[in-house]
């Protein structure tokens, strides 16, 4: 059967083992997190390429965590990833966890030991690691490496029943201290560590590497296809050595590993350790800052699922690594909440406008539609009154700018839903700064009437607006980039918090029509001719906000 050229290159590789007679039934994927962390946007491309394969060969895909480190892990971390695999539209088959496996790979370690193909090392772990060398040296054999079957036996199980102290001794697999894979030195298989586990409690003072449990559990399950980011590229051959010396059953598959490209954003991070640091620090308030591209932290500046899926469809899955620039992953969720978001006039930074010719006790309640992307989206009446707060950054008082439509001394703009104004003189408080503006209306070039009184009419610009009398204040958090070089092409990492933006969040409390009031946790708003919003929190009549993302693209202007 002819494979389709639009397939990614892990579909070719699996249609190929299909026509060379792999059985279908037999395919089964698995997404293996560990529970130490939040997810980050990278894993939603792992998430999206198991799940979605899963579907298409509607094979099984577990959700196996990989915990094999108690110094770290916890059961928040489990529920968190969860509850982001979910939002993401997946159910997974089976729920597992690799201590799950802990009796079966401490069997699996003894018929290595038995065989010759590991050992108890009681060396410090600086004489390991300097014994390693580096690729271009030749390795050194430690000491122990040629103990007796027996002795190695006999220590191994005096480890696992807690006989000798952390750091004394581990059990490395006896493979190539000259391999040029620095992952083939002699790997360490367990570890000692005297930490309570989330899930086995003190029940094992020995622990396994995940280079040791990873493909272990992949072949217990009899997971067909390992998917995994480029990184692991090296240890492929390590993770086949393993399978290849524990006890195989013929009627079993063998797993294989494929790798695939990780997913890089610029200018943010996804490093578990920076973002510990970022929270140490109260430079971020937590891993669910909307400042960071954790999934939680996502879904709390309003991303959807659909827009993150749609992103990742877009890039693709390739063995190329490469940065993605923020602002392709911005189009995607203003592309989606273009559809579904209500439309508000929010007023951010106010400046007070008096239209000096309209009636000082009249309010006109103007019709505007929700949604204009929304056929079936209702109406919303917006008060209109003679004192209005428009933007600041929508007035100046001399033009001083080419392409600057506005409004400016002179000027005529259109009010949004309501009429055209001219803007005639402004008023000052004594230190020069501007009080509020003044100006006139045209009463019969109210929107919606066909009448316009002449071509001299015809306005450039429409402003959104709040009435001064009825206005809601609403807190406002708005974002900007986190980090003002891009954090992937920085040397010293270990620098890397240099290079934060100290102005990528900003709290302020702006003013809102009313009709804001009606919204709900979790609503999503765009504020007109500003950007999109996320409704996180009401409480006490009181409402706090989350900015998305602006209505146009401005990354590249702060880049």
């Amino acid at each position: 059967m002819k494979i389709k050229s639009n397939l990614n290159f892990i579909e070719k590789i699996i249609e190929k083992e299909i026509n060379n007679g792999f059985p279908i039934k037999k395919i089964k994927f698995r997404f293996p997190p560990e529970p130490n962390g939040y997810l980050h946007i990278g894993h939603i491309k792992a998430i999206c390429l198991n799940f979605e394969l899963g579907k298409k060969y509607n094979a099984p895909v577990n959700l196996r965590f990989d915990d094999t480190n108690p110094t770290t892990e916890n059961d928040k971390y489990v529920r968190s990833i969860k509850n982001d695999i979910l939002f993401l539209g997946f159910k997974w088959n089976k729920e597992s966890y690799a201590s799950d496996y802990f009796a079966i790979l401490y069997k699996f370690a003894i018929e290595l030991i038995k065989k010759g193909f590991a050992y108890i090392d009681n060396q410090s772990k600086y004489i390991i690691q300097s014994q390693r060398k580096t690729s271009f040296e030749i390795g050194i054999n430690s000491i122990n490496r040629n103990r007796s079957i027996d002795e190695n036996i006999k220590l191994f199980e005096k480890m696992k029943n807690g006989f000798f102290k952390e750091g004394t001794c581990v059990l490395r697999a006896k493979i190539n201290m000259n391999s040029s894979n620095m992952n083939m030195r002699d790997p360490i298989m367990y570890r000692i560590l005297y930490k309570k586990h989330h899930k086995t409690g003190s029940k094992w003072c020995i622990y396994p590497t995940y280079d040791w449990t990873h493909g272990q559990c992949d072949y217990i399950e009899q997971i067909s296809h390992s998917l995994c980011s480029l990184e692991f590229e090296n240890k492929k051959p390590l993770y086949n050595w393993f399978l290849d010396k524990i006890p195989y059953n013929k009627k079993k598959i063998k797993p294989k590993q494929i790798e695939f490209s990780r997913l890089n954003i610029s200018n943010t991070i996804t490093s578990k350790r920076k973002i510990k640091y970022l929270i140490e620090k109260n430079i971020i308030e937590s891993w669910d800052d909307p400042r960071i591209l954790t999934i939680q932290g996502l879904r709390k500046k309003g991303y959807t699922s659909n827009s993150l899926k749609n992103f990742i469809h877009k890039i693709g899955i390739t063995k190329r690594n490469n940065i993605i620039d923020t602002s392709s992953l911005e189009y995607y969720i203003r592309k989606d909440l273009n559809k579904i978001s209500s439309r508000l006039m929010v007023v951010l930074h106010p400046i007070k406008l008096i239209i000096d010719n309209y009636p000082s006790d009249n309010v006109e309640w103007i019709k505007i539609k929700n949604n204009p992307e929304d056929p079936h989206s209702k109406y919303r009446k917006v008060p209109f009154s003679k004192t209005l707060y428009i933007e600041k950054t929508d007035f100046i008082e001399k033009i001083n700018e080419k392409n600057f439509f506005r409004l400016y001394i002179g000027n005529k703009v259109r009010l949004k839903g309501a009429y055209i104004i001219k803007a005639n003189l402004v008023k000052k408080d004594y230190k020069g700064k501007i009080k509020e503006i003044h100006c006139i209306y045209y009463p019969d070039s109210k929107s919606g009437t066909k009448k316009i009184v002449n071509k001299k009419m015809i306005v450039k610009s429409t402003l959104h607006w709040v009435s001064t009398k009825y206005y809601f204040p609403v807190e406002v958090n708005l974002y900007d980039i986190l980090f003002l070089k891009n954090e992937n092409n920085i040397n010293d990492k270990n620098n890397f918090y240099k290079y934060i933006n100290p102005k990528s969040k900003n709290k302020i409390i702006a003013k809102a029509e009313p009709h804001i009031k009606e919204s709900k946790v979790g609503d999503h708003l765009q504020f007109q001719r500003i950007g999109y919003f996320y409704v996180e929190k009401i409480y006490k009549n009181k409402i706090i906000v989350n900015e998305t993302v602006s209505i146009k693209n401005k990354w590249n202007k702060n880049k």
